[in-house]
């Protein structure tokens, strides 16, 4: 398990880190199973340069799967490691996508699943302008050109970008710009406190000069989670726009006893959300394809097993598609409420098939290929 449960986006790592452990628990629990499972913690606190050593410490011992990473910057500094070491790393977080290693399964959402659905959605029902505010690496720079390019598909404009390094925290400067230029949203990819400081101090700078911000000026992202809405507080926490392939306000029997069993396990929080439910998916899997190889930890054969099952996950059926080993999830689009929850606007019919270069999703224009509509859920 590696994930840095301290540092400037804690708060979301030690969810997923609970997600993880919860998983580890209830297949070890299964009457009758045959896999037992022991984890490893390691937190690299953030430390891009302790990602490293601490992976090169855990694969040294012959540790062969390792769940965890939580931003592209750190993923991508560990995986010419496990392809090294010909070992597995599981990716349990949304991510930007053009990336498809043979030593990683990826459980969280890419592009196809989030910024594009999120991109529609926007260009339909707030208008045709966008400001990008972002944490300075791939995540940012990746999903703001993929916006760029629908918007200009559609005859939109992004009027700015504007980057700050992880941790930042001072965002007068920027608020005045966006309330000078008045788009018709802001895409927001800060990271951790950044986008904590930043959704505040945009609301009271909005309330200030007479604006309803959620209404007016709404904040639209691909990270903002359930955890992260506590970490906001109550005055600025409700109206931003998220797309996710998982709340937990979603109502099926599954979710229910999820999120009942995760609380129960970890009644001091953070809560869950969907990068938790991703680690969650990632040991479930691991779980699956570890007992269909008869308890064989061999990357080969743990790869193979784990494209032939399915996860009755709690935002629905989960499956590893065997070509780029990303997994097929549910899009959804939800709206921050005061109660620190989402409620869910738009979701796809079912399952979407993951498209990390976006081969049949292209931004730039639309083919037969395209995605299917998101239906209205309320």
């Amino acid at each position: 398990m590696l994930f840095s449960v301290d540092g400037p986006y804690g708060v979301v790592s030690r969810s997923m880190l609970n997600g993880a452990l919860l998983a580890i628990e209830q297949v070890n629990a299964t009457h009758g199973a045959t896999i037992r499972l022991k984890p490893i913690v390691v937190n690299p606190a953030g430390d891009l340069a302790r990602y490293s050593s601490l992976c090169i410490g855990l694969l040294s011992q012959g540790v062969k799967h390792v769940v965890g990473c939580y931003t592209s910057s750190s993923r991508k500094e560990v995986i010419p490691l496990f392809e090294k070491a010909d070992a597995l790393l599981w990716y349990p977080s949304h991510y930007e996508g053009f990336e498809c290693s043979e030593n990683v399964i990826y459980t969280g959402a890419v592009t196809n699943q989030h910024v594009l659905p999120l991109a529609d959605y926007l260009l339909e029902r707030c208008g045709r302008s966008a400001f990008c505010i972002g944490s300075n690496y791939i995540w940012a720079w990746e999903n703001n050109r993929i916006l760029r390019e629908r918007l200009a598909a559609s005859h939109g404009t992004v009027v700015a970008e504007r980057y700050f390094a992880v941790g930042d925290t001072d965002f007068a400067q920027v608020i005045a710009a966006i309330l000078h230029a008045r788009p018709a949203f802001v895409f927001n990819t800060l990271i951790g406190v950044s986008s904590y400081c930043f959704l505040r101090d945009f609301r009271a700078a909005c309330a200030a000069c007479g604006v309803d911000q959620a209404k007016t000026i709404p904040v639209a992202s691909c990270t903002l989670s359930e955890p992260e809405l506590e970490a906001i507080g109550a005055p600025a926490a409700d109206g931003h726009i998220t797309a996710s392939v998982y709340f937990s306000s979603i109502p099926d029997a599954a979710n229910v006893r999820f999120t009942d069993d995760y609380a129960a396990r970890f009644p001091g929080g953070p809560v869950v959300c969907a990068d938790a439910e991703a680690a969650y998916i990632a040991v479930r899997l691991l779980a699956l394809a570890l007992a269909a190889t008869g308890g064989r930890t061999d990357v080969a054969e743990v790869k193979h097993a784990v494209t032939q099952v399915v996860v009755d996950a709690p935002q629905g059926a989960v499956r590893i598609d065997p070509e780029t080993l990303h997994a097929f999830l549910t899009p959804r689009i939800g709206r921050s409420t005061s109660a620190m929850r989402f409620e869910t606007l738009a979701q796809a019919p079912g399952p979407v098939r993951p498209d990390p270069y976006l081969i049949w999703n292209s931004p730039r224009f639309w083919t037969a290929a395209s995605p299917p509509a998101l239906r209205v859920a309320s």
